[in-house]
């Protein structure tokens, strides 16, 4: 069941679209951003306050990679795996995350400090490789910076 504030915040969004559906992906956001991800209820509950249907609104979710259908550990890094940053190393930093978390692409560290995903592109090919921790974006990030980079999100 949604909160009165979440209710609220829903309603702000709606109002920047002639039809709330339009809101749905500002909606997930708005929702995730105080649960840390989309439950099946939560996703019925937007779906129902949007007037679209649970499908319709699980397909934007599941597009959309920034949406988290499934719990999420306390911070979320994004490696990404494009061609460059493949090419400059983000295998090696993947490795370096997996062996510093105990966490491989697709899971959450035994802590629940940290679950790392792969991504497609973060658009910083000309700092590659790539990482992207909650919404910080890092560049040219080599294996023996990982952990001072994670420092930060404790």
């Amino acid at each position: 069941m949604l909160s009165g504030t979440e209710r609220q915040e829903l309603e702000d969004a709606v109002t920047h679209y002639p039809d709330k559906r339009g809101a749905a992906i500002d909606a997930l956001l708005i929702i995730q951003r105080r649960r840390g991800w989309i439950s099946d209820e939560t996703l019925l509950d937007i779906a129902q306050f949007l007037e679209i249907t649970a499908e319709d609104l699980d397909s934007i979710a599941t597009f959309y990679n920034l949406i988290f259908r499934k719990p999420v550990g306390r911070h979320v890094a994004f490696v990404c795996d494009s061609v460059s940053c493949w090419i400059k190393g983000s295998e090696q930093v993947q490795e370096q995350i997996k062996a510093l978390y105990a966490a491989d692409l697709g899971q959450t560290s035994p802590d629940g400090r940290l679950t790392v995903l792969p991504i497609a592109c973060l658009g910083h090919c000309e700092r590659a490789p790539a990482v992207m921790i909650d919404q910080d974006v890092y560049g040219e990030v080599m294996p023996e910076k990982v952990e001072s980079i994670m420092e930060k999100y404790t």
